[in-house]
């Protein structure tokens, strides 16, 4: 995952292949984040690669936070992707 200071994106990558397998981005939620919390539209960026993730049949990742403090967007993110079925 990467946040910078106003998004937030989220790809699971097969390290081994050097291939994207799943992305997801707040830029994809332009209406749906209209006036939320930043922590909010994280939240649904952690549901979109959940989804995503089901949808190629993965099941479990590795989170990697890129180095920032887990709390805030990243946690928020971290929490929705685990309730949408993907495990850490």
């Amino acid at each position: 995952m990467f946040r910078s200071l106003n998004h937030i994106y989220a790809q699971i990558i097969d390290d081994s292949a050097h291939h994207t397998l799943a992305a997801a981005a707040d830029s994809e939620l332009k209406l749906k984040a209209n006036g939320k919390k930043k922590s909010d539209v994280a939240a649904l960026v952690g549901e979109i690669i959940a989804q995503r993730a089901k949808e190629k049949g993965i099941g479990a990742v590795v989170f990697d936070r890129g180095g920032y403090k887990y709390h805030g967007r990243v946690k928020a993110l971290a929490e929705a992707a685990r309730k949408g079925g993907l495990g850490f």
